[in-house]
């Protein structure tokens, strides 16, 4: 008699909401990246850095977050959702504390800057907390995605991202109300408040496997006794949740209930992919099962299975490159503005004020990453339901909302470079919140779709190391450009009182509007990419589906033959 693998739990149970409850705690303690601006013209200040130095410590953060990526994602991928949380807890817990003994620290009497060996140390602390939330975010997203089914997985998936998004309102809010003006207890307070939700997230963030109606279910072949004595049968044709790779036999059969987005396929049929099917050379075997492993979305859709793209073949794919440039343009938007609106805030309240106040500037500060914390919140949550609905309603691809995405990007920047006054920055911080936030939740997805779940956390990780590109480019050059305006005739009581503060252009939107301009290009140059992602998925989906067809009928033909025969 064969042993029996445990049942599954139903799709609504303790087991899964707890997962889902336990990996938003975890996102939202994971995003505090997006809180540097409350923070570092305080830091810039205290240490004596320029705009450019502190671009690049906020720099360092963005990199911490995108070039683990891929590193995290492997070890997600292979190993579960553990390690990474114990490296997120190291991580942000040194890398907070560090940040907050500089500050402590300050500089010496008779110093005016900080020293290259302690500015090295600032930016490698800067890095271990992008890193950390990003364990964070990637350990809570993996074990979501695993945890429920495609028809729901934008959704849930879009939810604990969102708790990523707000990570800065909750963390800016509480500086705000609790510690105005104090630096010092604000870093500790996102040493301790981000490291130690890691500790719960090690005990309660797991993937719970899917029911076999919405996965992957092994069965054991009664009558063959030359085939190998395992199978995969995925239970839906648009299926995307797969544990790790293929089990191949020799002959796989694959068992599927039907793809609501097609009537012909509404109909339970079993299809064997054997080589003649598959158009393989061979008899099966490791060619076969070389073939199986590397399916891109095109081929799966026309052979009844989920892709599969990973490795080598992932990094030759155009649709590769086409969403790491999309992503790299739009999220780098987004980090340029997060990493500066502090200075754009101060640059603003600064302009033709005569009673510039610390308090007060710091309120405008908060203002503006509590807008786009909470817009970012916001728009994960919406482009997932957005996304779920219009492909489980009318049947369109993801890749549709990608317009959508890059189109509030632009409209965002175009804002910005329009709003002179400070108290109306927070609509154009509220706009880019929107936007970066969907962006961030719809891509994952869009990965998955297209390139599958096998290697989603690895695929993601390579992936999401674009925003490194524009995002560094793009905060290079804005710190140039407000350093460039630096007052030097302006009146020097003002800039006395505006320097006790951090180092400041008194100039207005002029500090930075150039840098405005060259972000609202690119994201205009990412809405017409998007248009030619969704155009190039909805063309390669339906050449899939006549492939489909046609084999189809070719099959049935010859069986018709044979039969005849």
């Amino acid at each position: 008699m064969q042993d029996h693998a445990p049942i599954p739990p139903a799709l609504v149970s303790v087991p899964r909401i707890t997962t889902l409850i336990a990996s938003l705690a975890v996102a939202l303690c994971s995003g505090t990246n997006y809180v540097d601006s409350a923070y570092s013209p305080q830091l810039g200040a205290r240490l004596g850095i320029s705009h450019t130095q502190l671009n690049i410590v906020g720099l360092a953060g963005n990199v911490g977050v995108y070039s683990s990526g891929p590193v995290w994602g492997k070890i997600v991928d292979s190993r579960g959702p553990r390690i990474l949380l114990v490296c997120s807890f190291l991580f942000l817990l040194g890398g907070y504390s560090g940040m907050r003994y500089l500050y402590d620290t300050g500089l010496p009497a008779d110093v005016e800057h900080l020293s290259i060996i302690a500015f090295c140390a600032l930016v490698l602390f800067s890095y271990l907390t992008g890193a950390g939330g990003n364990g964070g975010l990637v350990s809570s997203v993996n074990s979501t995605a695993k945890t429920f089914p495609d028809k729901a997985r934008a959704s849930t998936t879009g939810l604990v991202i969102s708790g990523f998004g707000l990570s800065a309102f909750f963390f800016s809010s509480i500086s705000h109300l609790l510690f105005a003006g104090n630096t010092s207890a604000f870093l500790l307070v996102l040493a301790l408040g981000t490291s130690c939700p890691m500790i719960i997230g090690w005990f309660l963030v797991r993937p719970i496997p899917l029911p076999d109606e919405e996965g992957y279910e092994v069965v054991q072949p009664e009558e063959d006794p030359d085939a190998i004595t395992t199978a995969l049968i995925p239970s839906s044709s648009h299926t995307n949740l797969l544990a790790h790779d293929f089990v191949e036999p020799a002959h796989p059969r694959y068992i599927h209930r039907g793809d609501n987005s097609e009537q012909e396929d509404n109909d339970t049929r079993e299809v064997e992919l054997s080589p003649p099917h598959l158009g393989v050379p061979g008899q099966g075997g490791p060619e076969m099962s070389n073939w199986l492993r590397s399916l891109s979305r095109g081929a799966a859709i026309a052979h009844d299975t989920t892709p599969n793209l990973h490795g080598k073949k992932l990094w030759v794919s155009g649709d590769f490159w086409l969403l790491f440039s999309i992503l790299s343009m739009l999220s780098g938007t987004g980090l340029m503005y997060i990493n500066n609106v502090g200075s754009m805030s101060q640059a603003l309240y600064a302009h033709n004020n005569a009673h510039y106040d610390e308090i007060e500037a710091s309120g405008w500060q908060a203002t503006q990453v509590s807008a786009i914390s909470l817009m970012n919140f916001s728009g994960r949550i919406f482009i997932g339901l957005v996304s779920d609905f219009a492909k489980n309603k009318y049947g369109m691809p993801r890749s549709y909302c990608l317009v959508l995405v890059s189109f509030f990007f632009f409209v965002s920047q175009v804002v910005a470079a329009t709003e002179d006054r400070i108290e109306n920055l927070w609509v154009a911080s509220a706009l880019l919140g929107l936007a970066h936030g969907s962006v961030f939740s719809l891509f994952p997805t869009v990965c998955l779709e297209w390139f599958g779940m096998p290697h989603f956390s690895e695929n993601w990780g390579y992936l999401s190391m674009s925003p490194m590109a524009a995002g560094n480019f793009f905060s290079l050059i804005f710190g140039r450009n407000l350093d460039a305006h630096d007052p030097g005739t302006t009146d020097d009581a003002l800039l006395t009182r505006v320097a006790a503060s951090a180092p400041q252009c008194l100039e207005g939107i002029e500090c930075y509007v150039d840098t405005i301009y060259l972000t609202a290009g690119a994201t205009f140059l990412s809405m017409l990419l998007s248009i030619w992602a969704g155009y190039r998925d909805r063309q390669k989906i339906a050449a899939a589906r006549h492939q489909r067809r046609l084999r189809r009928s070719v099959s049935t033909w010859e069986e018709h033959e044979v039969h005849n025969a």
